[in-house]
């Protein structure tokens, strides 16, 4: 029987699996980055594989043609966007450029294609107001379910402290420009109450410090006074009604009824939260070497698209305000 791989599409070449242990091993990359590469890799495979049938695979026989050709079929199925093709082609050529410097393969053949143009779109982002709206929607809905006697009703399935831990993960979530699953991650000992920062694992593990604001200092607070689960035993910070830990899913979820709660789009992903944050930052004088680092970015090019929200906003502000606009 086959060994099937993450992706579930069979036996992996020993070439593929060799990179993604370099993935791993050397370049620190989430199982989840992993199982993506990996999938990408096995759809290039089977493209290249569908226009030849009879010749088995070769890595190191793909040409720029098969590289242009799987580029052709994704682009005409129409079940692609240009976001995700520039992704599939940016895993492929990573996988190119580790070969050809392990000396696999004698060329990348997936560089200097053309790719589809990505739309320009600026990042949605909350207002102050709206932000403000959805940080108080735990306690509203905690004060819902206690109803006019100020007590909580019977049955009820929320305890005060889970109340605490929403507005702190929430305040949390806003207050460092965090992503979901560095939300999630995070633990006990990751935060420094007296200096009030939070270490923050993110991609390709890589550390960064980023400061708690007082407001979400006190929800923090608040939070660890009413927590019914002991350091010792239990270490991650946001825990479920059973001590265990707070999963992406159940924040994404919980955010979506805040959404409503606050009476605002509950598709509003939780990614957006990041987009304001940073939007905010930049809108109060923030510079953006500072913003990068918070959000811990790579590369400054990927943090300026959040400049141009601002621009916007004050081209807009101008235009409505000005009498010669």
């Amino acid at each position: 029987m086959k060994k099937e791989g993450p992706a579930g599409g069979g036996e992996r070449d020993p070439l593929t699996a060799q990179f993604l242990a370099y993935l791993a091993d050397v370049k620190n990359a989430s199982p989840n980055t992993v199982r993506n590469y990996e999938q990408v890799l096995r759809e290039f495979q089977q493209g290249v594989q569908a226009s030849r049938p009879q010749a088995a695979f070769d890595w190191t026989k793909v040409g720029p043609e098969a590289c242009r050709a799987w580029l052709y079929r994704l682009t005409r199925d129409g079940k692609h966007r240009p976001s995700s093709i520039r992704l599939r082609f940016a895993a492929l050529r990573s996988f190119f450029t580790w070969a050809q410097r392990e000396r696999k393969v004698a060329e990348n053949p997936a560089k200097g294609i053309p790719l589809p143009r990505l739309p320009r779109r600026l990042p949605l982002f909350l207002t102050p107001e709206q932000i403000a709206q959805l940080l108080a929607a735990p306690r509203r809905k905690w004060l819902a379910l206690q109803g006019s006697t100020g007590k909580k009703k019977r049955g009820c399935p929320w305890e005060e402290w889970q109340e605490a831990r929403d507005t702190a993960w929430l305040e949390l979530f806003y207050g460092a420009g965090l992503r979901i699953g560095e939300l999630a991650a995070l633990d006990l000992r990751h935060l420094d109450r007296v200096q009030g920062l939070v270490r923050v694992i993110g991609k390709g593990r890589k550390e960064r410090l980023c400061p708690i604001g007082e407001l979400a200092s006190e929800a923090l607070q608040r939070y660890l006074r009413l927590r019914p689960f002991p350091e010792e035993t239990h270490p991650r910070l946001f825990l479920s009604a059973r001590g265990a830990s707070l999963t992406p899913r159940a924040i994404q979820l919980a955010l979506k009824e805040y959404l409503m709660i606050a009476g605002l789009d509950p598709k509003l992903t939780p990614h957006k939260l990041r987009h304001t944050f940073a939007t905010h930052l930049l809108d109060h004088g923030a510079d953006l070497r500072s913003v990068q680092e918070l959000l811990g970015h790579a590369q400054v090019t990927t943090t300026q698209i959040y400049t141009s929200v601002s621009t916007e906003r004050l081209k807009k502000a101008y235009r409505e305000a000005h009498p010669r606009a």
